[in-house]
């Protein structure tokens, strides 16, 4: 039975990013139910398999798994040749901190920021805690790049469960032209020429839904 991933509305939702650009990119099939974040029936539809009521979630057969880090995980297992974790111990501890740190943290940017592909390109100005979120993220960023990154463009190489966790902070950090450091600039350019990040910019191009808590020009909708 092929797997199944129910996610949230490709325009805003960050955490059914993740583990859907990581499926693609690893080549692993699977089938996509997009339910709008704003759907009256949302809890209801997605409460059959997530025990949160809240997406991504994906369904093997009998298996239901939620929250983007526990599908990684999940994924990595059943697919070892998919290598969503580094190989070796270090780096593979290290991606795993990484992950676990964008999981729980950096909640300012998050707010700030929102997830929103359709949104033209154009600066925002930043908390200081928000500023604060970003040069961690480029500290993580430039440290694994530099001890670990001479196998490709990624994070440890290829890419990675730690790139998909990182996949919606590269489109925040581009969608409102945050300055970055050069070497950080060129690891997010690397993720969004991958053909599964245009095949989610596209899909959520195209997208009707609107939810205002997640358009920062709100009362306007300032679209591509």
């Amino acid at each position: 039975m092929e797997l199944k991933l129910i996610i949230g509305n490709k325009n805003y939702s960050s955490w059914s990013l993740r583990p859907w650009i990581a499926m693609k990119v690893a080549g692993i099939a699977f089938e996509e139910e997009v339910i709008s974040l704003s759907a009256t029936d949302f809890k209801a539809r997605v409460g059959k398999v997530s025990g949160t009521g809240k997406v991504p979630a994906l369904v093997d057969g009998d298996v239901r798994v939620w929250e983007s880090l526990a599908i990684l995980e999940y994924l990595a297992e059943k697919y070892p040749r998919a290598r969503l974790w580094p190989s070796d111990p270090a780096p593979r501890a290290l991606a795993r901190a990484i992950a676990a740190e964008m999981h729980a943290g950096f909640s300012p940017l998050r707010r700030h920021l929102p997830m929103n592909m359709w949104r033209p390109v154009m600066p925002r100005q930043l908390t200081p805690e928000v500023k604060a979120n970003v040069r961690r993220i480029e500290e993580i960023w430039i440290d694994c790049r530099t001890r670990y990154g001479t196998g490709g463009p990624f994070l440890f190489g290829p890419f990675g469960a730690a790139d998909a966790m990182y996949a919606p902070v590269v489109a925040r950090l581009h969608t409102y032209a945050v300055e970055v450091a050069e070497a950080a600039r060129a690891y997010m350019d690397a993720v969004m020429a991958l053909p599964a990040w245009g095949e989610w910019c596209a899909a959520a191009l195209v997208e009707p839904w609107v939810l205002a808590e997640d358009e920062v020009d709100w009362p306007k909708v300032v679209r591509v």
